[in-house]
């Protein structure tokens, strides 16, 4: 009778240990980035606005992408997008220090949207915000080169990536941003 018992609450336990067991898994809001100033830039921050993420490269064809970047920074703040400009030497195209990185960006594009420090984006040493897109949105959020987009939504939820040769002024991503604004 005790050994049916004991069966009978390992069952019962097992039906049930998906909702009596937490989830640990870290929201989008959870996470955080140091800036190319060196502060800490936490993404609860930025609840309820929409994020575009790009790792962005000083070396790359696509660099020009900067000031599309900067155009749309411009034109949507004010309405609740935030892009957030990823350096990253994951494919070897950066230059070898933020401070590098920093002047290269105001003075040849004129950027005052926020940049991270140079930060992995692909593979085991990705930072944290990579691994939690690919996590929850699948392989297409990881950059497969420089100037990789990822949309989060005003939820925290990644709404949709765009891959490099799409251009950051694009109707498709223009109109993705201003769906969900």
């Amino acid at each position: 009778m005790k050994r049916l018992i004991i069966i009978s609450i390992t069952i019962i336990m097992f039906f049930f240990k998906s909702s009596a067991m937490s989830n640990n898994q870290k929201s989008f809001y959870d996470l955080e980035i140091e800036s190319i100033n060196g502060e800490i830039i936490k993404l609860k921050n930025y609840q309820n606005k929409v994020i575009l993420i790009v790792n962005t490269a000083s070396y790359c064809g696509f660099t020009k992408q900067y000031e599309d970047l900067q155009e749309l920074w411009d034109k949507y703040k004010s309405k609740g997008l935030i892009v957030l400009g990823v350096p990253s030497d994951s494919f070897n195209q950066e230059k070898k220090t933020n401070s590098e990185v920093k002047k290269f960006c105001e003075v040849n594009f004129d950027i005052n949207f926020p940049l991270t420090t140079i930060t992995e984006v692909k593979g085991s040493n990705a930072h944290e915000i990579f691994k939690w897109a690919e996590n929850n949105f699948g392989k297409s959020a990881i950059p497969k080169w420089n100037f990789h987009k990822i949309l989060i939504n005003k939820q925290g939820n990644v709404e949709e990536t765009f891959a490099s040769f799409t251009k950051t002024t694009s109707n498709k991503i223009i109109n993705k941003i201003e769906e969900i604004l």
